[in-house]
């Protein structure tokens, strides 16, 4: 167990809010609390994040605040029974007002929490990964209602995860918020000119007109159903050839598999695979039109700073990607792992650049309206607040 240089002032009345998640790293849920935590009033909550394996410094600095303090617990593999003890003492010691857990994969965390006394225990979930796509999986379903006593109240964050809350784990509609992410739309925004210049990509407008996503690039992703869609794209649509580019942005195993499939077809040259990136704002101002293929979504970030940045959205039909994009309106829903339907929905906005810019300019009408930072900050304080009431939470200063 490790903690980094930033010690937490054990005299601060304002309670503490201890974040938890599997791995703190580069993804959306994680950028969801890097966002809570720096918009969220200093004055209102105090705030340190636990990892399960690993806070990851260069990400850990995207908080811009200097009073948060990150443990990481290196946990191996399997269940973490053996380091109940160790977390019992580590959590009597910090003394959070809240306990707020993120995903299965931290959902265990509850537990001695509880028996830590935690007065306030929240769990959050925010979406499913490649063993559990549509909610299925009755182990998963067990854990979740086995820890479900010692949960106060839980965040889901699409509707679709509501209704499996109280469908499947069986709890009360009174104790689950729906929250929304909400974007920053000052960050994300449209470039004044039209899509500008990525920095290093070999295509740009007015030459090309640039179709892409940004993410994770693992298997539930999905980006190689991307990567075959653009493929087919140009089959169905040869003289979209000479202007029609993909941009793909992210680090994982599907990068060098969807670089392959690109080769085969012999058009590796016509995308750009960068690996990694820290300007996602400014490779969203450099697109014409944003891609989610994801086989499973809570409710995706990238679809928001997307269209904040004023592009349309083109996503698979699963999770809350349907709360986000308006079918004809703001982008358009096509089934998941679907490539035909992928493919003509590329070649309708490719073919037809007003209708691309007239969705985009809806989806940033969204972003704004629906959308807003201050929307989901205030949401999570107001809920951070009324159990903490509940509880009859007092500062306990050593």
């Amino acid at each position: 167990m490790s903690l980094d240089q930033r010690p937490l002032a054990q005299s601060d009345p304002r309670p503490l809010v201890l974040h938890v998640v599997y791995r703190f790293d580069v993804g959306g849920l994680e950028n969801g609390i890097v966002n809570l935590i720096n918009h969220m009033p200093a004055a209102a909550y105090r705030h340190a994040v636990l990892a399960i394996t690993e806070v990851v410094p260069a990400f850990s600095q995207r908080i811009h605040r200097h009073d948060v303090a990150f443990h990481s617990l290196h946990k191996p593999h399997g269940h973490g029974y053996a380091l109940y003890p160790r977390l019992v003492r580590l959590l009597r010691e910090m003394k959070p007002a809240i306990v707020h857990t993120r995903n299965l994969a931290a959902l265990e965390l509850q537990l001695p929490a509880w028996l830590a006394g935690v007065p306030v225990r929240i769990h959050g979930e925010h979406g499913r990964d490649v063993g559990d796509l549509d909610g299925s999986n009755r182990k998963y379903q067990w854990v979740r209602r086995a820890y479900r006593p010692f949960v106060q109240h839980y965040f889901a964050l699409s509707r679709d995860l509501a209704q499996y809350l109280a469908d499947k784990i069986h709890v009360r509609p009174d104790r689950v918020t729906q929250v929304y992410n909400g974007v920053d739309a000052d960050r994300f925004q449209p470039a004044a000119d039209g899509p500008q210049p990525i920095a290093g990509c070999p295509f740009a407008a007015p030459a090309h007109w640039l179709v892409g996503t940004v993410g994770r690039m693992q298997t539930v992703k999905d980006q190689t159903t991307l990567a075959r869609a653009f493929v087919r794209t140009l089959e169905l649509a040869p003289a979209l050839r000479a202007r029609l580019r993909l941009v793909l942005v992210g680090e994982g195993p599907l990068r060098a598999q969807a670089q392959a499939i690109l080769d085969a077809a012999g058009v590796g040259s016509l995308a750009w695979l960068p690996g990694e990136r820290n300007d996602v704002a400014d490779v969203m101002r450099g697109l014409h039109c944003f891609v989610l293929p994801s086989l499973a979504e809570g409710i995706s970030n990238t679809i928001l700073e997307a269209m904040a940045s004023g592009l349309p959205v083109v996503a698979t039909k699963v999770g809350g990607n349907a709360d986000l994009v308006r079918h004809g309106v703001t982008g358009e829903l096509v089934p998941a792992d679907d490539v035909e339907a992928l493919a003509q929905s590329l070649m309708r906005l490719a073919a037809t650049p007003a209708l691309a810019v007239q969705m985009g300019e809806a989806g940033r009408l969204d972003a704004q309206q629906k959308f807003s930072m201050q929307a989901m900050v205030s949401t999570y304080q107001a809920v951070y607040e009324q159990q903490v009431r509940k509880a009859r939470y007092q500062p306990k200063n050593n």
